[in-house]
C-alpha cells in the first residue's frame, strides 16, 4: 500500500531527531484514503465470503465440471489442461481449489474460496494502481464501487467459471510491474520481468479473451525498459511466459487432428447462425453488455433509464484517452512517460475488449448471457472514471468559471449516479438471494435422494448431471441426454460410459419437462411404479429394466 509523504518542516525549524521520528510515525501509519479503501475492501470481502459460505450464486454444471477437475487433480487421477470437452478454456481455478476438495471433499464453499482470495488481491492492486496513476481518493471510490455486487458482478467474481477471475489481478499486476520498472523501484529487474512473463502465459492459459489489456500491458513494459528488453531480463521475460503457457504448447502437441486450441477456437467462432447488424450488436454490448457487467442492473436485463452509463462509456474512454495523451507529452521525464502510457494502455484494453465483444453476433442475440465476457472492464474503472473525477475536483477550485462549475456538477451528479445504481443492483440481488438458497438446497436434498435410493447410474438432463456427480462426491454418474432422450453434452466420457454400463440406470427429470413426457411414454403403464421421489422440480425415476431409447 502506498502511503502519503509526511509534511516537511522547514530547516531550522525542529531539531533532525524529531523530524525524522516524525517521519517514522507517519510512514508506519495508513493515511485517511488508505484507512477509507481498508475499510470498504473489509466490506466487499465480508460481503463475498458470507455469499460464498452460503453458495450464493447457487451453483451449476459448468461450475462443477471444474469442480470435478478439482476433485480429479487432488486425488493424482488426471492434470487436465483444458476445462473437459472444451479445449480452450483454462482449468487454473481447479488447480486452486485442488488442495481444498482434496482434503475435505466436494464442496462449493471450498471450491470457491480461492477465488474470494483473487478479489481480495484484485482490490488492493485496484487500490495500489489507482493512487499512484491518478489521485488517493480516486483510488477509494474505486475501492467503493468494486465492493457493492450485483448478482451479474458477483457471479463472475465467485463462480468458478473459468478465466476472470485470475486474469484480472494478473493484469493489474502486470501494470504495477511495469510502471515500477520505468521508476526504477525494482531491485531484482531481471526476476521481474521474468514474472511479467510468467503472468502473461498463465493468463493466456487460463483465458484467452483476456488477450487485448495482455497486449497492451505489455506495450507500457517495453516503453518503461526498452534496451533492457534486448539482454537477458528479455530472455528471462520470454522463459517465463513459455513457462506459464506451456500447459497450453504441451496439449496442443498431443492433441487429435481438429481437437487443438486454434481449431476449437475457430469452430466456435465461425459457426453458422444469425448475422445480426453492427448496430444491434453495439445496442446489446453498450446498453445491456456494459451496465451489467458494471453492476447496475439485475441478471433479468437493464430497464431503459439504466441503459445511460452504456451510452456514457465510449464518451468517457474517449475523453480519458485524450487527457492521457496530453499527460504523455507533457510529461518531463521517463517515469511520467510511463506513468501516462499505463493510464492509456487502460483505455485502450477497454476499447480492444468492447470492440472484440460488439463483432461477436452474441452480442446482439443473447446479451444477459454473454455480457459476463465484459467483466473484465472492471480493469479499466480508474480511468474510466478519471475525466468525471478531474471535472469535479476542478469545479471546487476558486479560480472555475461559470461552465467549469457546471461541468464540475454534472460529473459529480454521474459519479453519485452511478455509485447510486451499483447499491441498486446489489440490493436487488440480496433481495433475490433466498431464493437462490432454495434453490441451492433444493438440489442438495436431490442427491441425497438419489443416494438413499441406491441409485449410482442415473440420466438426466446437461444442468442437473455434473452438478449431481459433484454434490454426492462422484458416488453417483450420470449421463447427460437432451429433451428428446438422445446422448447431450458429456464433458467427460467416462460417466457416460459408467452408466452406460449399468442394469437398470435410473433417470432424473424436470417435472413436466420434455424429457419427463418421453419417458413415461416409454414406461407406459409402469411410469409410476418407477417414479422413486420428487425433489423440487425435479423427479426420480428407477425403471424395472433399463430404458436406452437411443440404441
Amino acid at each position: 500500500m502506498i502511503y502519503a509523504d509526511p509534511p516537511r518542516a522547514p530547516a531550522g525549524s525542529v531539531p533532525d531527531c524529531v523530524v525524522s521520528q516524525v517521519k517514522r510515525d507517519a510512514m508506519g501509519r495508513p493515511d485517511a484514503p488508505a484507512l477509507v479503501a481498508l475499510l470498504l475492501g473489509a466490506v466487499g470481502v465480508g460481503y463475498r465470503l458470507v455469499l460464498t459460505v452460503l453458495t450464493v450464486p447457487a451453483s451449476n454444471s459448468d461450475e462443477a465440471t471444474f469442480g470435478l477437475a478439482a476433485l480429479h487433480i487432488a486425488g493424482g487421477h488426471e492434470r487436465p489442461v483444458f476445462l473437459y470437452g472444451q479445449r480452450y478454456m483454462g482449468v487454473l481455478e481447479s488447480y486452486l481449489a485442488a488442495p481444498l476438495v482434496g482434503w475435505a471433499g466436494p464442496s462449493w464453499p471450498l471450491l470457491r474460496l480461492p477465488l474470494l482470495a483473487l478479489y481480495a488481491i484484485f482490490l488492493w492492486l485496484a487500490y495500489r494502481l489507482t493512487r499512484h496513476l491518478f489521485s488517493p481518493w480516486l483510488a477509494v471510490v474505486v475501492v467503493g464501487l468494486l465492493a457493492l455486487g450485483s448478482e451479474r458482478v458477483v457471479r463472475d467474481q465467485l463462480t468458478v467459471v473459468g478465466g476472470r477471475p485470475e486474469v484480472k489481478p494478473a493484469v493489474l499486476a502486470l501494470l504495477l510491474i511495469a510502471v515500477a520498472l520505468g521508476e526504477d523501484r525494482i531491485r531484482h529487474r531481471w526476476l521481474a520481468t521474468g514474472g511479467f512473463g510468467l503472468l502473461v502465459g498463465l493468463a493466456l492459459w487460463s483465458d484467452w479473451l483476456i488477450a487485448p489489456y495482455l497486449l497492451v500491458a505489455a506495450v507500457v513494459l517495453v516503453l518503461a525498459v526498452p534496451r533492457e528488453l534486448v539482454g537477458w531480463p528479455g530472455v528471462l521475460l520470454v522463459a517465463g511466459f513459455l513457462v506459464g503457457i506451456a500447459p497450453v504448447v504441451k496439449d496442443n502437441l498431443v492433441a487429435p487432428p481438429g481437437q487443438d486450441s486454434l481449431s476449437v477456437l475457430r469452430e466456435v467462432s465461425t459457426k453458422e447462425g444469425v448475422a445480426p447488424t453492427i448496430v444491434d450488436r453495439v445496442r446489446g454490448g453498450l446498453l445491456e453488455g456494459v451496465p451489467l457487467a458494471s453492476g447496475l442492473c439485475p441478471m433479468d436485463g437493464c430497464a431503459r433509464w439504466a441503459q445511460w452509463f452504456g451510452v456514457l462509456y465510449p464518451v468517457l474512454l474517449v475523453a480519458a484517452a485524450g487527457l492521457g495523451l496530453v499527460a504523455y507529452r507533457r510529461a518531463g521525464d521517463h517515469a511520467a512517460r510511463v506513468r501516462a502510457a499505463a493510464v492509456l494502455a487502460l483505455v485502450v484494453g477497454a476499447a480492444l475488449t468492447l470492440l472484440v465483444y460488439v463483432r461477436s453476433p452474441l452480442a446482439a442475440t443473447d446479451p444477459l448471457g454473454n455480457a459476463r465476457y465484459l467483466s473484465v472492464l472492471q480493469i479499466s474503472l480508474p480511468a474510466v472514471l478519471w475525466p468525471l473525477w478531474l471535472a469535479a475536483a476542478h469545479a471546487l477550485r476558486a479560480t472555475a468559471g461559470r461552465v467549469a462549475r457546471l461541468g464540475g456538477v454534472t460529473a459529480a451528479a454521474v459519479l453519485a449516479g452511478l455509485t447510486a445504481a451499483a447499491v441498486a443492483g446489489t440490493a436487488a440481488f440480496l433481495a433475490h438471494a433466498p431464493g437462490v438458497r432454495a434453490e441451492e438446497m433444493s438440489a442438495r436434498r436431490l442427491a441425497d435422494t438419489v443416494l438413499r435410493s441406491s441409485l449410482h447410474e442415473v440420466y438426466g438432463d446437461y444442468w442437473t448431471c455434473n452438478r449431481l456427480i459433484f454434490n454426492t462426491g462422484e458416488a453417483v454418474a450420470c449421463g447427460v441426454l437432451d429433451g428428446n432422450l438422445t446422448p447431450g453434452q458429456n464433458r467427460y466420457p467416462a460417466y457416460w460410459q459408467r452408466v452406460g454400463r449399468a442394469d437398470r440406470p435410473g433417470y432424473v427429470v424436470a417435472v413436466g419437462s420434455s424429457a419427463e413426457r418421453g419417458l413415461r411414454r416409454l414406461l407406459g403403464d409402469r411410469a409410476d411404479a418407477a417414479l422413486v421421489a420428487e425433489v423440487g422440480d425435479s423427479r426420480v425415476y428407477h425403471p424395472d429394466r433399463a430404458v436406452r431409447p437411443w440404441r
